[in-house]
């Protein structure tokens, strides 16, 4: 039986020299902690800093005369009205109005854009846009970028003090805004964006010059002090992050089957694209409207808060007044807060803030109560 490699990121002797414990994650070999536990990994990135590699995500070139016109069609987010250095957050919809994927598309300016997606969903994203833009016979150059850079992120409250020192204009981007920096030999992507709850900035560069620009980012840094600025953190810990800031994550409370209305990130969702207005509709949109005409979709996401420190999981049945009423796709125990925290879609007519839930863990059952998201919000300085 052969088994098939899993392709390393630029960042592979960082991770080794930290003593990471690497993981097959969507066919790439990932850190899913270092040498500490999850915890402090996850504490470090809330009280200061952490460093994420984050170069399993794909990265696809999109320009040319059609590339507005393209993501137009599948994005659900307006496209047209973003500025040059824009980021905006959007997800790619099936026919039916399911989830393809959620993505980030950076807009250099009115026919070049860079879209992120997530490691899973690549090889499928990128097989959509090559169809779309056949079926369509859009005039669009598309290359997937993925393995010629490597993308990193920084986040935390202290993040910002440390990139000033690299560069003072950064810390002034505006959340969602990205510029384009050279260093040396290097043009950086430098993003002020993050999946954690906290503040921070995403660094997208060529592969061949990580060495270079990790000695340069963290020239100042020791790791290995107890009060260290910033520190390695893994999937694991970006996963509890990501969680307690109630965001939404691929395979979990997104997929192809789960109506986009149902997610709770309407904002993302234009439903009165038009032709005439934005040049496209968009892959699914038929499909929403006629939900949202029917009363809208009939289960939503709901987060949930446990009695006691148990951890729902993924999968486990939700029950309202002892009837079944939905599902949990997302749980830990949050180490900010000191409470199990869940997500979980239910039955539209339990998911209104305070309604009393029990969650089936086999054995036993999980008492909580659903509450508004994010459980968790960085303050505000």
């Amino acid at each position: 039986m052969t088994t098939t490699a899993l392709t390393e990121t630029p960042l592979k002797a960082f991770h080794v020299d930290h003593n990471a414990q690497l993981v097959d994650f969507a066919g790439w070999e990932m850190p899913l902690k270092y040498g500490t536990s999850v915890r402090e990994e996850h504490e470090q990135t809330r009280a200061s800093g952490g460093i994420f590699d984050v170069s399993h995500m794909g990265r696809l070139s999109v320009s040319g005369l059609h590339a507005k016109r393209l993501l137009e069609h599948v994005c659900s987010r307006r496209m047209g009205t973003m500025q040059d250095g824009q980021c905006r957050y959007s997800l790619m919809c099936n026919a039916q109005g399911g989830v393809m994927d959620d993505v980030i598309v950076m807009r250099m300016d009115d026919d070049d854009y860079l879209v992120v997606v997530n490691a899973s969903n690549r090889a499928k994203i990128v097989e959509h846009l090559k169809a779309v833009i056949a079926r369509r016979d859009f005039n669009v150059k598309f290359e997937d970028r993925t393995e010629k850079t490597a993308m990193v992120a920084l986040q935390g409250p202290k993040v910002m003090d440390l990139v000033s020192g690299v560069s003072k204009e950064i810390p002034s981007l505006k959340r969602y805004r990205f510029s384009v920096k050279n260093l040396m030999i290097m043009k950086l992507y430098v993003s002020r964006t993050g999946y954690t709850g906290e503040d921070g900035v995403e660094v997208i560069l060529p592969a061949s010059a990580v060495g270079m620009a990790m000695k340069l980012l963290l020239k100042d840094v020791k790791m290995e002090e107890a009060d260290a600025l910033l520190r390695p953190a893994g999937l694991a810990a970006r996963d509890s992050l990501r969680l307690e800031a109630g965001m939404p994550l691929y395979g979990h409370e997104l997929g192809e089957e789960i109506n986009a209305l149902s997610c709770g990130i309407d904002f993302a969702i234009a439903l009165d694209k038009s032709e005439e207005q934005d040049g496209e509709t968009f892959i699914g949109q038929d499909a929403l409207v006629k939900t949202q005409a029917e009363g809208g979709p009939s289960t939503k996401l709901v987060g949930i808060e446990i009695d006691g420190k148990r951890t729902a999981r993924q999968g486990m049945p939700i029950l309202v007044n002892g009837e079944p009423a939905g599902v949990v796709t997302s749980g830990c125990l949050s180490p900010t807060l000191g409470k199990s925290i869940a997500m979980g879609y239910v039955a539209a007519g339990h998911a209104e803030v305070g309604t009393g839930v029990s969650i089936d863990a086999g054995r036993s059952h999980l008492e909580g109560t659903t509450v508004a998201m994010p459980f968790y919000k960085a303050p505000k300085k």
